[in-house]
């Protein structure tokens, strides 16, 4: 499938103060056309929307509900800004043992993210400052 231990680079995560505003700068500024609708995602506490590019995709996150992690992260960037990055893995469980066996902090148990697959998060502090997604690289055209 690949090489290296990570997987092709899927999306760069954007927060957003209102993703409806996000979603008209890139289709009327940009021309993107190919634009999701806007999904929540309760049990991670945003609302999503993936711009879809030839070489990958930008997932918009808004908060969603009070106990958004989105929300901390726009009250020290309230116009918003790169909150992560999205690499595919193989799989998910043997991704998360082989971080936390090299000392990497994961963050969550692998959950179901916005593509439908396994995910988790590293800490961004053992990430060169980066929060990383590992997502588990979808099965049969999944997503």
């Amino acid at each position: 499938m690949y090489d290296s231990f990570l997987g092709p680079l899927n999306h760069v995560g954007i927060a957003v103060p209102d993703i409806d505003a996000a979603i008209a700068m890139y289709r009327d500024v940009f021309g993107v056309t190919d634009i999701s609708e806007p999904a929540d995602l309760p049990p991670q506490g945003v609302t999503y929307a993936f711009v879809n590019l030839p070489s990958g995709q930008v997932e918009l996150i808004q908060p969603y509900g009070d106990k958004s992690p989105i929300t901390k992260f726009l009250e020290k960037n309230p116009k918003g800004g790169q909150h992560h990055i999205c690499f595919e893995v193989k799989d998910i469980h043997q991704a998360s043992q082989a971080m936390a066996e090299k000392g990497m902090r994961v963050l969550n148990q692998p959950r179901i993210g916005a593509h439908g697959t396994l995910v988790v998060f590293l800490h961004p502090g053992d990430a060169g400052g980066v929060l990383i997604e590992l997502m588990e690289t979808p099965k049969d055209g999944q997503y």
